[in-house]
């Protein structure tokens, strides 16, 4: 599985013939580099609907008849609301599996507001444990720190793991780093720093609390960096 970096939350994953893009915070993102319309994916999934993660979804999916997915009351809101015409949609929910490509796609829990920004909706705010059954990544959204981590999340066997460490929206350094052992990952990619004032980070000192807890490696990525896996 090859992952890319856009910055901010947004990540690219392509494995076989398939690509899946996740929550593309593109236009209006300090830290991306790459345009919207260069983007095609077969896939674009979207934890939440804050406007730096639901993104320009909706533009791609249109663009390329990509498939938006997403928890199933995001789907059937965004549907009413006159958005989803001309876009393929897959609307899911918590423990859910589905199936694009070459992914297996599961629905776990995340932390976090639930508003849909762009109409003013509500939809719960989800991660994904994703597959292409050589490598698991676990995104895990915006979130704070919670049990099912440890208890649920780290049963899929995660090999990487995408997490949050800005604070003030999300988990720190510190809870992530606990997070990075419960999860018994081998690899964690940060996210979801730097890209505002309040989310500034120290990934040095992430690292060394990882190094702390756990023995997992702290992979940090650059917009535009894409590691294999």
């Amino acid at each position: 599985m090859k992952i890319k970096f856009h910055g901010h939350a947004c990540f690219e994953l392509t494995s076989g013939n398939t690509t899946i893009l996740i929550d593309p915070y593109i236009s209006g993102n300090p830290l991306c580099q790459v345009k919207a319309e260069d983007l095609h994916p077969d896939a674009v999934l979207v934890s939440h609907g804050h406007g730096d993660h639901l993104g320009d979804a909706l533009s791609i999916c249109k663009a390329n008849r990509a498939a938006f997915v997403a928890i199933v009351d995001m789907v059937g809101q965004l549907s009413d609301a006159g958005l989803m015409k001309s876009i393929p949609s897959v609307g899911f929910s918590l423990g859910g599996t589905v199936e694009v490509g070459d992914f297996k796609i599961r629905m776990v829990p995340a932390w976090h507001g639930t508003r849909i920004n762009c109409i003013n909706g509500y939809a719960l705010p989800v991660g994904f444990v994703i597959s292409d059954g050589e490598t698991t990544v676990y995104f895990a959204g915006d979130t704070a720190l919670f049990g099912d981590m440890e208890k649920v999340i780290a049963r899929y066997g995660i090999d990487v793991a995408l997490l949050p460490v800005g604070g003030y929206y999300t988990m720190d350094i510190e809870d992530a780093a606990v997070a990075a052992a419960w999860l018994k990952t081998k690899t964690i990619i940060p996210m979801h720093y730097d890209t505002f004032p309040q989310i500034r980070t120290d990934l040095d000192k992430f690292k060394e609390l990882v190094a702390k807890e756990c023995d997992a490696k702290v992979l940090v990525l650059d917009p535009e960096e894409e590691r294999e896996f």
